[in-house]
């Protein structure tokens, strides 16, 4: 079970909030402080994060950025500024935000990647909405001229960093931002078209409706696989046959888990090792909540919720991040306190960040966790933890950035 990924979480199930001071340790006590004291707490120690990260980052890339992406470059930074912006309406945010798409604009130009989280159509699509929210009409129209302009390179991969599915991504979210149609529905669906088609044909012979290949494996997670395409499928007005593949495709995700309840890497792996958003549980987790509330059906839910088990008892990661760590495995609770209102996630959720809050930075200077190979980035760094403190502050208006719309 590799459990020196994780941390054993011996953290109680249940800690009811009081006003009264209680005895134990610091963590217990911010598991016992009442909700609207906890999101102090996380406030300040998200506006302190992104203070540090943006001092670093600005630094580092000045007029230039080396890495322009969202998931460890500065676009990251720009998305974590425009979270802030969104928390607090401090105007400084937003406008430092617009200066680091403008850097982050420069340094894609030319590139062939067209995600969101790893592409131009991510500066592209995150400038128009700032630019909107700055009311610069002149500049929200050139980022839309300049989303308009990408072209899907031969060969692309269907994959949410990468591919097909990815681009889609960046499309909704300009279309919730922006407005509708801003990406027409017949655009899109010529994308969705090109991704139904290849993976129906790579599941020929098989037992599941759509299968899809990133780099020679059939990975199911969120960043490489199924369980991403089909989130971002679900974003559709689909048919009711792309309802059946995306539905059939995901009842073979949950007749093929582990006997432990998570999930494969990718088909045929036998190795129970990963819980992150990118590998496992946590991501399919995600999907299937929101499988729940498109479809209605609670096999969906049931089978999120038996997901959740498995990060509650396995997802306490000793790494920080979004994509492999603890601030993106606490979005399940998130999500699934959204979904059913039960305080339980609530406090999951709380009780992850928490631990977060209050051992993080120790345990990084110690050696015991890992701060990313990005320390300062939204998805592998402090960045995705800075995000999620914000995320805390009104937790059902949280969504796991660049996947949950």
């Amino acid at each position: 079970m590799a459990e020196n990924r994780y941390f054993r979480n011996d953290m109680p199930r249940f800690v009811a909030e009081t006003e009264e001071a209680i005895n134990g340790d610091s963590l217990l006590k911010l598991l016992a402080l009442p909700y609207d004291k906890t999101k102090e707490k996380f406030l300040r120690a998200a506006l302190d994060l992104k203070e540090a990260i943006v001092k670093e980052t600005v630094n580092y890339t000045g007029r230039r950025a080396k890495d322009f992406t969202l998931y460890t470059g500065a676009l990251g930074t720009a998305f974590l500024l425009f979270k802030s912006y969104q928390v607090t309406r401090n105007e400084n945010d937003l406008k430092l935000c617009a200066d680091m798409v403008d850097v982050c604009e420069s340094a894609s130009r030319g590139s062939d990647l067209v995600t969101f989280i790893c592409g131009r159509a991510g500066v592209c699509a995150l400038g128009a909405v700032v630019a909107k929210h700055c009311e610069d009409q002149k500049l929200m129209d050139l980022y839309l001229s300049l989303f308009k302009e990408i072209q899907m390179p031969y060969g692309v991969p269907n994959e949410l960093l990468y591919g097909r599915a990815g681009y889609l991504w960046a499309c909704y979210f300009l279309n919730k931002y922006v407005g509708n149609e801003t990406i027409t529905s017949k655009h899109i669906g010529a994308t969705v078209k090109n991704m139904l088609k290849e993976g129906g044909q790579l599941a020929k012979g098989g037992n599941c409706p759509l299968m899809y290949e990133w780099h020679g494996k059939r990975y199911w997670g969120a960043a490489h696989g199924l369980a991403g395409i089909m989130h971002v499928l679900m974003d559709l007005q689909m048919k009711p046959e792309e309802q059946d593949y995306v539905q059939g495709t995901l009842c073979y995700m949950i007749q093929n888990r582990f006997p432990s309840g998570n999930y494969p890497s990718s088909e045929g792996s036998r190795e129970d090792r990963l819980v992150h958003w990118c590998h496992g549980a946590p991501g399919v987790a995600l999907t299937l909540a929101k499988a729940a509330q498109v479809f209605g059906d609670e096999g969906y839910l049931k089978a999120a919720i038996e997901a959740g088990e498995v990060i509650w008892n396995r997802g306490l990661l000793k790494r920080v991040g979004i994509c492999h760590g603890i601030s993106g495995n606490t979005y399940v609770f998130l999500s699934l306190y959204r979904l059913t209102r039960d305080v339980k996630y609530l406090y999951r959720a709380k009780a992850f960040a928490c631990f977060l809050l209050d051992k993080a930075e120790s345990l990084i200077s110690k050696g015991i966790m890992h701060g990313g190979d990005h320390p300062h980035s939204l998805f592998e760094g402090y960045g995705g933890m800075a995000y999620l403190f914000f995320d805390m502050v009104d937790p059902l208006q949280a969504r796991f950035p660049a996947y949950e719309l």
